[in-house]
């Protein structure tokens, strides 16, 4: 699985597929298509076009909360909110060999992904976001080393964990030092397309 993850942003279908094209172009190997509060025709058009770019890039394509679109455009898998579909019915509606990706925020957020079978954990915020509304209680360093330590503690195995949350370039090597597989990156990524290269350089 990649360690480095990009979560797409724009207001508009093209201002998406642009993003979502630079970050392919600078060597992204891992998009999560995310748009929230789209005109449904112009999401199903940008989880197309996605899948398509993707599919040329030999990139993985994960569709945000939309479990049915995926399932139609036969992306590679869903990333799920805590709020959004069970990981089960994703999981019977897409099959055993699709991706599920779930979102955690506390130690039984991630507990309870785990025995949900998820396939990787998006645990966040490391700190405050703008790209999120409603966002859950920021974590810091010290939020994701008291998780890692609960897990350790009640001798559970640690799954691929993947931070969220205005993570940059300096935060990558002291999440990995904690036990965190990777990162998930926006608006960094959106902003500068060409640090994806140093991020991935970082990667252990």
């Amino acid at each position: 699985m990649e360690k480095l993850q990009y979560i797409s942003q724009g207001n508009t279908l093209q201002e998406q597929e642009l993003c979502i094209r630079k970050a392919l172009d600078h060597g992204v190997k891992w998009i999560q298509v995310r748009w929230k509060n789209a005109p449904e025709n112009e999401l199903i058009s940008l989880c197309e076009i996605s899948k398509q770019l993707c599919s040329e890039y030999q990139s993985v394509c994960i569709i945000n909360d939309h479990v049915q679109i995926a399932k139609e455009i036969d992306a590679d898998g869903v990333h799920l909110g805590l709020n959004d579909s069970a990981i089960e019915e994703a999981r019977l509606i897409l099959g055993e060999n699709k991706i599920i990706g779930g979102t955690a925020n506390t130690l039984s957020d991630v507990i309870r992904r785990i025995n949900e079978s998820c396939d990787y954990i998006g645990l966040g915020p490391l700190r405050f976001t703008t790209t999120k509304e409603k966002l859950s209680p920021v974590l810091g360093f010290e939020g994701y080393q008291k998780i890692i330590n609960g897990l350790r503690e009640k001798s559970i195995d640690i799954p691929k964990i993947v931070a969220i949350g205005s993570v940059g370039l300096e935060d990558i090597l002291p999440l990995q030092e904690i036990g965190i597989y990777g990162v998930a990156v926006s608006g960094l990524i959106t902003k500068q397309p060409s640090i994806i290269n140093e991020l991935k350089k970082v990667m252990i």
